[in-house]
C-alpha cells in the first residue's frame, strides 16, 4: 500500500473546539497549497504558513487558486470555506464543514417545524436584543417593526457621535467602490461576520438554511443569529472607519482588519456557540465533539451501525 505523504489526518478529540479558535483569514490573488498540517499562501510578497487547525472560516476572494490536497486539509479540520468577491463582500458558494454529530441538528429541525416552538426561539432571538423587555406576548409583526426602530436609532445615535452622515442603507452588489465610505464599510463588516457566523454554524452541525426569523434562503439561519450582533459589533465598527477614512482608503481591508480584532478579542465564536446553545436548547453535555454514526429504528430509536442484524420477530 502506498504511503501518503504529509502529516496524518488529524483525530477530532485532537482539534480545537470551535469556540477556541481564531476568526477568519481574508486571501485574494494567491495560490493555497497544503504543507502537512498548515496551508501556504503564495502571492507576489512571498509565502506565508498558516496553521489551519485554529481557523473558523477561510475567505477566498478573486485570483485564489487552492489545491486540492489543501481543501483536504480544510475538511479533515472543520474549517469552512467561502468563496467571495472582491474585497469579501460578496458570498459567491461556501464548502461545508464535515459534521460530526446530528444533535443541534435535529433539534433546530424539531423546533422550525412547530409553529408554536419556531415563534418562541424568534422571541428568544428578540429578547437577547430587548434586555429588560418582556416580549413574551408579541406577534412576530410587532417584533419586526419593535427591531426597525432599534436598528434605526443604532444608525441615527452613531452618526451623531461619530459626525458620519446617515442617509439609508444601499449598496450595489456588483460595485463595491460604488457605495458611500459607510455603507462600504458595513458590506464588509457584514460579510466576515456571516462567514464567521456560518463556520460556527456548521461546525456544529446546525443547518445554515432553516431559520426561525429569515425564510426561504440556504442561509437564513446565519442571517438570523448574525443580527444577534450587528448593533453591538458591525456597525460600531462600520462608523468608526467612516469617521477615520475616505474613499480612497482600501475601506474593505481595513474593515476586514478592525472586525477580525474585535472578534478575536471579544471571543465571539465562543458566544456564537453559547447562544446557539441557549436558543436550540441544547445543554453542554449534549454535544457531541466525537464521530458518532447510528442506524434509526422504530422501537429502539437508534441501533449501532456495521452490526448485522437479524429480522426480529
Amino acid at each position: 500500500m502506498k504511503e501518503q505523504s504529509g502529516a496524518k489526518k488529524t483525530e477530532l478529540n485532537e482539534l480545537p473546539r470551535i469556540g477556541d479558535r481564531v476568526s477568519f483569514i481574508y486571501i485574494e490573488h494567491a495560490k493555497v497549497n497544503r504543507t502537512d498540517s498548515s496551508i501556504s499562501v503564495y502571492d507576489s510578497r512571498g509565502v506565508v504558513t498558516i496553521p489551519i487547525a485554529m481557523l473558523g472560516v477561510l475567505m477566498l476572494g478573486p485570483g485564489t487558486d487552492v489545491s486540492h490536497r489543501a481543501m483536504e486539509l480544510l475538511g479533515d479540520t472543520g474549517t469552512s470555506v467561502i468563496w467571495v468577491g472582491e474585497r469579501g463582500v460578496r458570498n459567491y458558494a461556501h464548502g461545508r464543514a464535515l459534521a460530526h454529530t446530528t444533535k443541534f441538528l435535529e433539534r433546530q429541525a424539531k423546533l422550525v417545524t412547530n409553529t408554536r416552538t419556531r415563534l418562541s426561539v424568534a422571541r428568544k432571538m428578540y429578547q437577547m436584543r430587548f434586555i429588560g423587555e418582556d416580549v413574551s406576548s408579541l406577534t412576530m409583526q410587532q417584533l419586526r417593526g419593535r427591531e426597525g426602530a432599534r436598528v434605526r436609532k443604532v444608525y441615527n445615535t452613531l452618526s451623531k457621535e461619530t459626525g458620519v452622515e446617515w442617509i439609508k442603507r444601499e449598496y450595489d452588489v456588483e460595485n463595491f467602490k460604488d457605495g458611500s465610505v459607510i455603507n462600504q464599510a458595513l458590506s464588509a463588516a457584514n460579510v466576515a461576520l456571516y462567514g464567521l457566523v456560518y463556520s460556527v454554524i456548521v461546525a456544529l452541525g446546525i443547518s445554515p438554511g432553516l431559520g426561525f426569523v429569515h425564510t426561504g434562503h440556504d442561509l437564513s439561519f446565519v442571517y438570523d443569529i448574525a443580527d444577534l450582533y450587528k448593533a453591538d459589533i458591525t456597525i460600531p465598527i462600520a462608523f468608526e472607519i467612516a469617521s477615520k477614512y475616505s474613499e480612497v482608503d482600501d475601506i474593505g481591508r481595513v474593515t476586514r482588519l478592525r472586525v477580525r480584532d474585535e472578534f478575536v478579542d471579544g471571543k465571539l465564536m465562543s458566544r456564537i456557540v453559547r447562544d446557539l446553545q441557549y436558543l436550540l436548547e441544547v445543554e453542554e453535555k449534549d454535544i457531541v465533539y466525537a464521530e458518532t454514526l447510528n442506524l434509526w429504528d422504530e422501537k429502539d430509536e437508534h441501533v449501532k451501525y456495521g452490526i448485522s442484524y437479524k429480522e426480529r420477530g
